[in-house]
C-alpha cells in the first residue's frame, strides 16, 4: 500500500512554468523510473485562480455542463450533511454569474446527474430528509425545470451513474439501509422506465464508473476501500473482473484521457489519504502505475484539460493545493494554490477551457465561494 510515494529523487530538475515546483516525476516503489527523455517532455502551463461570489457551499451538489455551455449546480446539503437542498443554480460563464433555476420535486445530496443525449440532464438517487432515494426527476433546460420521472428499482444513495453509447443511463453501487450494493439498473428516458440489470461481485458505496472506447465500463473503487475492479457490458447486462488497481481504494477520481485510457488518481485507503495514481489500459486490461502525486489526497475533484492533461483540485488532506498530471511524462507537477480550501469539490471544464470549481467546503465546514480556474500554455 502506498500512501506517499518516493519523493524528491528528482528535487527541481523539473522546473516547469507552473506555481511552485512540483515533484510528481517520482515514481512508485517496484516500478521503474522514467527516462530523462520523457521527463523532458513535461509542459509548462500557467495557472490562475478568480474568486467567483454568488452561490454558497453546497456539499455533494452535482455540477453538469449543459449544451450551451452553463453550468447546473444542482441539490447538496449543508454543513450538518442533515438538509438535503432543492434548490438549482446555473453558472453563466459569459457574465460569470449564478442565476436560479427551478427547483428539484426533492432535495437531496450524494445524488448522481447524467447530462442525457437530448441535452436534459437526468438527476437520481441520493440522500433526502428520510435517508436513500429511490426518486429520480429530469431538468430541462429549454423550461428551467425539473420534473419527476420513473423511480429506480431501489433506493440508493452515494450513487455513481454513466451515460452509455445507447443513450441509456447506468446507475450502479450506492449505499441503502442495508449497506453498499452491488446491484446496478438502467434508464432508457425514451420510455421512461428503470430496468435491474446484472450485478457487480462487490457492493460498493460511490465507486467510479467510466465509459471506455469499446462501451463497456469500468467501475473501481469504491468505500469500504477497494481494489477490485469490474468492467459492465451493456451488450449482455453483466459484469466481469477485470485486473486489480494497485491500491485498494474509496472516494478516487478516474478521468478518461484522450489517449482511452483511465487515469486513477488517489482516494483514501484503510491508512488515510493518497498520493499514488495508476492508469488503465481497456485493450490490455491492465492497470500501470504512474509517478506518484504531488499531494496525498481524497474526496478531490479532477478534470480533463482541452490540451489532454487533467486538473486535480481540493480534497481533504491536501484542500488547497492544485496539480497538473501531463500524460506524455506519466507525471505530475504542483500547479499552486487555490486562494479558499474546497473539500469535496466538483470540478467542470467550461467552454473557454477554464475550469469551474464549485461545491466544496472550508476546513471547518465553512461556506465557500466558487473558483474559476484560468489554464494557458506560455
Amino acid at each position: 500500500m502506498r500512501r506517499n510515494g518516493l519523493r524528491g529523487i528528482l528535487g527541481c530538475v523539473l522546473a516547469v512554468a507552473v506555481a511552485g515546483c512540483g515533484t510528481g516525476g517520482s515514481v512508485p516503489s517496484g516500478s521503474s523510473s522514467p527516462s530523462p527523455t520523457v521527463l523532458a517532455s513535461v509542459r509548462p502551463l500557467q495557472v490562475a485562480f478568480t474568486l467567483t461570489a454568488g452561490i454558497t457551499t453546497r456539499y455533494f451538489a452535482t455540477s453538469t455542463r449543459l449544451k450551451d455551455g452553463t453550468v447546473l449546480i444542482a441539490g447538496g446539503c449543508c454543513a450538518n450533511a442533515r438538509e438535503p437542498l432543492a434548490s438549482a443554480v446555473l453558472y453563466q460563464p459569459a457574465t460569470g454569474k449564478f442565476v436560479a433555476t427551478g427547483s428539484l420535486e426533492t432535495g437531496r445530496f450524494y445524488h448522481s446527474a447524467t447530462l442525457l443525449s437530448d441535452g436534459r440532464v437526468l438527476v437520481a438517487g441520493g440522500t433526502g430528509l428520510a435517508g436513500a432515494l429511490a426518486s429520480a426527476e429530469i431538468y430541462d433546460p429549454g423550461t428551467g425545470k425539473f420534473t419527476s420521472v420513473a423511480t429506480m428499482t431501489t433506493p440508493r444513495t452515494q450513487v455513481t451513474a454513466t451515460l452509455l453509447k445507447n443513450g441509456d443511463v447506468l446507475v450502479l453501487g450506492g449505499t441503502s439501509p442495508e449497506g453498499p450494493l452491488a446491484s446496478a439498473e438502467t434508464y432508457d428516458a425514451t420510455s421512461d422506465t428503470w430496468t435491474a440489470t446484472g450485478s457487480m461481485a462487490t457492493g460498493r458505496t460511490r465507486p467510479t464508473a467510466t465509459l471506455v472506447a469499446n462501451g463497456n465500463v469500468l467501475v473501481a473503487g469504491g468505500w469500504p476501500p477497494i481494489q477490485e475492479a469490474e468492467l459492465y457490458d451493456p451488450e449482455t447486462g453483466t459484469f466481469s473482473p477485470t485486473e486489480k488497481m494497485d491500491d485498494a481504494r474509496a472516494y478516487q477520481t478516474a478521468t478518461l484521457l484522450t489517449d482511452g485510457r483511465v487515469l486513477v488518481t488517489g482516494g483514501e485507503s484503510a491508512f488515510g489519504a493518497l498520493d499514488s495514481a495508476e492508469v488503465y489500459d481497456s485493450k490490455t486490461g491492465l492497470f500501470s502505475a504512474t509517478g506518484s502525486m504531488v499531494s496525498a489526497r481524497t474526496n478531490h475533484a479532477a478534470v480533463l484539460l482541452t490540451d489532454g492533461r487533467v486538473l486535480i483540485v481540493g480534497g481533504w488532506e491536501s484542500n488547497t493545493s492544485v496539480e497538473v498530471y501531463d500524460p506524455a511524462a506519466n507525471a505530475f507537477t504542483s500547479a499552486g494554490s487555490l486562494p479558499v480550501t474546497l473539500a469535496r469539490p466538483a470540478a467542470v471544464l467550461l467552454l473557454d477551457g477554464s475550469v469551474l470549481v464549485t461545491g466544496g467546503a472550508g476546513a471547518n465546514g465553512s461556506q465557500q465561494p466558487a473558483v474559476i480556474v484560468k489554464v494557458s500554455a506560455p
